[in-house]
C-alpha cells in the first residue's frame, strides 16, 4: 500500500514515517511540509537518517491521489477541516490524526475548541479510529478519526470494567498525564524542557472535557465523571 503523509515534518508525523517505513506491507511515496520543501526528511527528523531518502513536497491534492492509496493528515487542531474534505471528495482513505473529525456533533467544536466547524456535514462520516474497539468499521471506512492521547488511553482503561459490568458509571475519575511533546514541535516557552525536566504539574481538572466527550461516543463517560489531567516530563 502506498501511503501518503500530510504534515510529516511535526512530532505526530515523524512517528507516523518512522512506523511506516518499517512496516512491511507499506511504502512511503509522499510525505509533505509547508516549511521544509524540497529538504531531505532526515534533516528534520535525524532518527530517520539511512532508512529514507525522500524529499518533502508541498501539498497538491492530484499528486496526491495519483500517489497514495491512503493519507495520513498529521496537521495542527483547527488545519485539517479543509484537507480532510478535498481529500474524501477525491474518493481517498485518510486517517486523521487531528481533532478536527473526531466529534460528530457540530456544537461541540464551538464548546470545546472555540471555533465552528466549515464542514458539519461530514463529521457523520468519521469512524473513531480505536482499532481495539472498533476494527471492523475501521476496515470499511473512508475516514478515520484518531482521538486524542488521554482519551483513547482512558477509554481502553474504561472498556473492559464498563463491558463487564464492574464500576459505577455515573461516577468515573480519570487521572491522566501527558508529556511535553503533546504540545507538538512548535510548542511555546512553556513546553520547553528547561520548564518541565523532572517536574509534574496540574494542567487541568475538569468535570467534563473534550477528552470525555471522546470518550462519550463510546458511551463510557457521564456528566459526573471527572478528568484530571497533568503535565509529566520524563524521557524515553
Amino acid at each position: 500500500m502506498k501511503v501518503g503523509i500530510i504534515g510529516a515534518s511535526g512530532y505526530v508525523g515523524g512517528e507516523v514515517v518512522r512506523l511506516l517505513l518499517s512496516h512491511p506491507e507499506a511504502e512511503v511515496s509522499m510525505v509533505t511540509s509547508t516549511k521544509h520543501v524540497g529538504e531531505y526528511l532526515h534533516r528534520i527528523h535525524p532518527s530517520l537518517k539511512g532508512f529514507t531518502e525522500l524529499t518533502f513536497s508541498e501539498l497538491d491534492y492530484d499528486k496526491m491521489s495519483d500517489k497514495c492509496d491512503l493519507v495520513f493528515t498529521a496537521v495542527p487542531h483547527g488545519t485539517a477541516t479543509d484537507i480532510v474534505k478535498a481529500l474524501y471528495d477525491r474518493g481517498m482513505k485518510i486517517i486523521d490524526l487531528s481533532a478536527d473529525y473526531r466529534l460528530h456533533n457540530p456544537e461541540d467544536y464551538t464548546k470545546w475548541y472555540g471555533w465552528e466547524h466549515p464542514h458539519p456535514d461530514y463529521l457523520s462520516k468519521s469512524v473513531f479510529g480505536v482499532p481495539e474497539l472498533h476494527r471492523d468499521k475501521i476496515k470499511n471506512a473512508q475516514l478515520v478519526s484518531c482521538p486524542g492521547c488521554m482519551a483513547v488511553t482512558s477509554m481502553l482503561a474504561l472498556h473492559p470494567l464498563v463491558k463487564n459490568d464492574l464500576i459505577d458509571t455515573e461516577h468515573i475519575v480519570v487521572d491522566s498525564k501527558i508529556g511535553s511533546s503533546g504540545a507538538g514541535a512548535g510548542g511555546t516557552s512553556g513546553t520547553q524542557h528547561a520548564m518541565r525536566a523532572g517536574v509534574i504539574r496540574p494542567r487541568g481538572c475538569w468535570k467534563k472535557n473534550k477528552g470525555f466527550n471522546e470518550s462519550t461516543r463510546s458511551g463510557y463517560c457521564t456528566r459526573n465523571s471527572l478528568y484530571k489531567s497533568y503535565i509529566l516530563e520524563k524521557g524515553r
